[in-house]
């Protein structure tokens, strides 16, 4: 995330706290996309994906930077590590947090789906 999280709580409630964040970050960017998309003639598959992914990208990628990072990169020194580990609000709970964005913004575009379609209506 791109914020201050020194708020934010460690391990499942730090996680459920992303989690609604990009919960509401993925319902308003579907209604956004929902209303350019009906001007331009846009499949809801369409509106689904691009506020799904721009979800993740505002509320997502540092964690999911970090999780790529510590995982895949070269620690050359003890020193890197604990300098990286340093700017991480909760580097044991990563991963929790990192899964309850990728859910938290799944939801909240598909409950934005639901409110603004006739799917679940009947004629």
């Amino acid at each position: 995330m791109n914020y201050d999280q020194s708020w934010m709580g460690y391990g499942w409630i730090g996680g459920l706290e992303a989690g609604a964040i990009s919960l509401a970050v993925g319902f308003v960017l579907y209604l956004l996309f929902h209303r350019l998309g009906r001007r331009n003639g846009w499949s809801d598959a369409r509106q689904m994906g691009w506020a799904y992914f721009l979800a993740l990208v505002l509320t997502g990628r540092v964690d999911v930077g970090n999780l790529f990072y510590f995982n895949y990169a070269q620690l050359q020194s003890l020193q890197l590590l604990q300098a990286k580990l340093a700017e991480v609000h909760d580097p044991d709970g990563i991963g929790t947090r990192v899964m309850c964005e990728l859910l938290g913004a799944a939801v909240g575009v598909f409950l934005a789906w639901l409110l603004c379609g006739v799917h679940w209506r009947r004629d």
